[in-house]
């Protein structure tokens, strides 16, 4: 089950800042780095109108870094491509799943050997409902 929230139900997503990159290597103070705040409506939506936040349940993405309980960025006004990760919906049903787009063939992948493709006939409602843009996920 996948959980739909619009972008304008959360009105502030800002944080404090601490600078626009922070070193991998060698550690330094973070005091030296603190600016103003990280706005991530600026950071991780480009379409206000047309982005949604999508919870995931299940496992059929894990290869892909996407886990259950995560939560994706979807723009709708993103033309889907070949390989591209897609909300769609099939049947009347939301899925999570890579495009595979060619000619007149249309499949969606799971990113885990535990599920096979799924291959979209004449005879399946079928939508590309959205493209994600990114994954928000907790570390351990």
């Amino acid at each position: 089950m996948l959980l739909i929230h619009s972008i304008s139900e959360i009105s502030n997503l800002s944080l404090r800042k601490v600078s626009n990159y922070i070193p991998a290597g060698f550690p330094s103070p973070a005091e030296n780095y603190i600016e103003n705040a990280i706005d991530l409506n600026k950071e991780l939506v480009s379409n206000r109108d047309s982005t949604f936040f999508i919870k995931v349940s299940g496992e059929s993405m894990r290869d892909a870094e996407i886990y259950d309980g995560d939560v994706l960025v979807v723009d709708r006004s993103i033309k889907p491509k070949h390989g591209d990760i897609a909300i769609c919906r099939l049947n009347g049903d939301f899925t999570v799943k890579k495009l595979h787009l060619q000619e007149k063939e249309i499949k969606l992948y799971p990113e885990n050997s535990d599920f096979s493709p799924i291959e979209i006939t004449a005879f399946d409602e079928f939508i590309v409902w959205g493209i994600v843009t990114y994954t928000i996920h907790k570390i351990t």
